[in-house]
């Protein structure tokens, strides 16, 4: 199983289900995978909720002293390992954090954001929104969904091209990028450290900021050879030692490879002036 594999199995369940309005209500999701939801006030902060069979129906249970947002996302992701059949691996495992995230954990993270943020109501949102963390905590707030969740959904589906990360104890757990960045190569490796320049490394050493930031895009992307300045926004939470940080080219536009531009501008404007030196015979003789 793969990322994709995991996105489309998502979309069928987004496709039979058909939701229309925002939030997206959770029950039919449930319904539609044969399980029934439940509160448990019982459980301890750091329990989100759990899933069981019996009898050949599908209980899901989530703690009541959440928040809603974390509760529908804790109802989306058991509800993936329903569909997908993949064993829950929480053993051990605070719900915020996303160090040592068991693979399986991470898939079912990823269908449930497609089911809370789904596509066909969150893209026309996304290209009429602002870049921004802004406008992510806006779209959050209507979705009923988090901040992080929200974010990666963002960059993942934005036609500009722009990058979400998340950082937790000050190393780079995953990033989400557009699918121009994607096709540019723009990669952030991840289990390294925040960069040196960043204002994400900066904000997680107890700098301030205020607001977005340029920076150099070989600054973020690793093996970058294209040039250019990123517009970044962050914010650290210092409770968790997470950061998260956005990425974005205000141009909309990726920078092209050195050879290209080259290219262009001499398309653009013609041979470059003469300026009375010639480049040749130079020292070396015809032979």
């Amino acid at each position: 199983m793969d990322e994709l594999s995991v996105v489309l199995k998502a979309r069928e369940l987004v496709n039979k289900v058909r939701p229309t309005s925002i939030p997206v209500a959770i029950e039919p999701y449930a319904e539609c995978v044969g399980a029934v939801l439940r509160i448990d006030n019982g459980l301890t902060a750091d329990e989100a909720g759990y899933s069981f069979e019996r009898n050949g129906k599908h209980y899901i249970s989530v703690n009541g002293k959440d928040s809603e947002e974390r509760r529908r996302f804790t109802a989306c992701h058991e509800i993936a390992h329903i569909a997908l059949r993949l064993p829950s691996d929480h053993a051990g495992l605070s719900w915020w954090s996303y160090a040592r995230r068991p693979q399986n954990e991470m898939f079912c993270d990823v269908f449930a954001a497609e089911l809370l943020l789904p596509y066909k109501l969150f893209k026309p949102l996304i290209d009429r929104a602002a870049i921004g963390l802004a406008a992510i905590d806006e779209l959050a707030g209507q979705f009923l969904a988090s901040n992080i969740a929200t974010g990666s959904r963002f960059a993942a589906l934005a036609s500009a091209p722009c990058a979400f990360v998340l950082a937790e104890q000050g190393k780079v757990r995953y990033a989400s990028r557009s699918t121009s960045l994607r096709e540019a190569r723009a990669w952030i490796p991840p289990r390294t450290a925040l960069p040196q320049g960043s204002l994400a490394e900066r904000l997680r050493n107890g700098g301030a900021s205020g607001g977005p930031e340029q920076v150099a895009a070989d600054v973020w992307f690793s093996d970058w050879e294209r040039g250019g300045a990123l517009l970044e926004d962050a914010r650290h939470r210092r409770q968790w030692d997470q950061t998260v940080a956005l990425l974005w080219f205000e141009d909309d536009e990726v920078p092209l490879p050195a050879r290209d531009r080259r290219e262009r501008e001499e398309e653009e404007f013609g041979l470059a002036e003469l300026d009375g030196i010639l480049p040749w015979p130079g020292k070396r003789r015809r032979r």
